[in-house]
């Protein structure tokens, strides 16, 4: 079985393929580049899940911007919130009067992002947005503001394209749904 297979087989259905998903990051990029155009922008990527995303998003941006990285905590090894944040990797730089641009890979509960914006706020930040590839509208917990979102999808646990099921399927180049067999499995580990 090739590898492409192996991590294939933990998928029920392809969600978003490679296409779709470049297709949509582009507009994303060219979206932003305009609203920011002549500003001083920063990216907060939040690891690890937002690798992959990040970088592409990135590339479709047409102005001078920054990076920087925050690698938070809410899951373990489930496959849902456990409601306790903790922050694993803090940023590297000052926001204060800056045009902060979060970057997430998926909105789902709400918890872990509004933990994260209430942070960033109290560091006084000229601005602070969100653009979050995928959001889960029926599993929102936390109204959280998000300007840009790639795409909204139903309330099934996706892999792929930097999303994880315990640290794996991150490097699926399409987002799909997790088979239930696995999901079930995480829920008796947890």
């Amino acid at each position: 079985m090739s590898q492409v297979n192996e991590l294939a087989s933990a998928v029920s259905e392809v969600l978003i393929d490679e296409e779709t998903l470049h297709g949509r990051i582009a507009e994303l990029g060219a979206q932003i580049a305009d609203d920011y155009r002549g500003e001083d922008l920063l990216l907060i990527g939040v690891l690890k899940g937002a690798i992959f995303f990040m970088a592409d998003l990135m590339r479709s941006i047409d102005i001078p911007c920054e990076v920087d990285f925050m690698a938070i905590s809410s899951y373990g090894a489930g496959i849902d919130s456990s409601g306790v944040v903790r922050i694993l990797k803090d940023l590297d730089v000052s926001i204060e009067g800056r045009n902060v641009l979060v970057v997430e890979d998926i909105i789902d509960s709400g918890l872990t992002l509004s933990y994260l914006l209430r942070n960033l706020e109290a560091r006084e930040p000229a601005s602070l947005e969100v653009c979050a590839l995928l959001t889960k509208p029926e599993r929102r917990e936390n109204d959280v503001s998000c300007r840009y979102v790639g795409f909204e999808i139903p309330n099934r646990f996706v892999i792929g394209y930097g999303l994880d099921f315990a640290e794996r399927y991150r490097n699926l180049p399409f987002v799909g749904v997790l088979r239930d067999e696995l999901a079930a499995q995480a829920e008796d580990t947890v």
